[in-house]
């Protein structure tokens, strides 16, 4: 080599004479050098990629291109070698890229190396092979989201059964009036007297299934009176979930 061919014999001698276990930026660097017998300066630089294949290796990646990795591995002699002066320059670089801390900046660096020659055989400002893309991520697929469910019937209130509820959809003829007095029959049955004076008796069909037992009545209950089936009447008392088929007396 001209130039700086003599200032890197000795690096060359000390990379040729690592042991075994060298670092594999040691082995690319070594590999580099030994394709300094090419004569063609673009397959001198595919030589010089191929040589990186043991970094790329030790990182995980893709490997270098197949017959990029076979003239580092048997690098082919014959001629004299184009373009001494460039090849010095990118070796120089690539030998000081051993001043980088870890693998991946050193390749970058060492890639970076090669402008010179690139700019020398006009192949563009790229310094290094086209690296692999790597795919986008796949999106997890997300069902839609299932659609609204239509609200339904508004809960019932507190003390409230079915049967009730639909009492108190009916509009009541008397709603939370007060009792004037209350009484009950020899059967059980009752009678209510409200404040207007109104008197309500319970159905003797209904005293059998609904006796009332009440603890506390008179002047304090509260009834809602409503019609119901079959021309009948149900009463219920404020605070009670039970209802009473009854009939009007006065």
């Amino acid at each position: 080599m001209r130039h700086l061919g003599w200032a890197l014999v000795p690096v060359a001698a000390a990379v040729a004479a690592l042991p075994a276990q060298a670092r594999p930026r040691d082995d690319a660097l070594s590999g580099a050098f030994r394709c300094a017998v090419i004569a063609d300066s673009r397959v001198w630089l595919d030589c010089y990629y191929g040589a990186a294949q043991p970094v790329r290796a030790a990182l995980g990646m893709p490997s270098a291109l197949a017959g990029q990795v076979k003239l580092a591995a048997a690098p082919p002699a014959g001629g004299a070698p184009r373009d001494e002066a460039v090849r010095d320059d990118v070796m120089a670089g690539a030998a000081a890229c051993n001043r980088v801390a870890g693998d991946r900046p050193w390749l970058d660096c060492y890639y970076a190396a090669a402008q010179s020659m690139r700019a020398q055989l006009g192949l563009g400002g790229q310094a290094a092979p086209k690296p692999v893309p790597i795919p986008a991520p796949v999106p997890v697929y997300a069902p839609p989201p299932a659609p609204a469910k239509p609200a339904g019937p508004p809960p019932m209130p507190r003390n409230s059964g079915l049967l009730n509820g639909v009492f108190n959809s009916i509009k009541p003829i008397v709603r939370n009036m007060p009792v004037q007095s209350v009484s009950f029959g020899k059967t059980g049955a009752f009678t209510v007297t409200l404040s207007d004076g109104e008197v309500w008796a319970q159905a003797a069909e209904d005293e059998v299934y609904h006796p009332a037992r009440w603890r506390n009545p008179g002047p304090n209950m509260l009834v809602t009176i409503a019609p119901d089936a079959m021309h009948t009447f149900s009463l219920t008392v404020a605070g009670e979930d039970r209802f009473y088929k009854v009939k009007r007396v006065r």
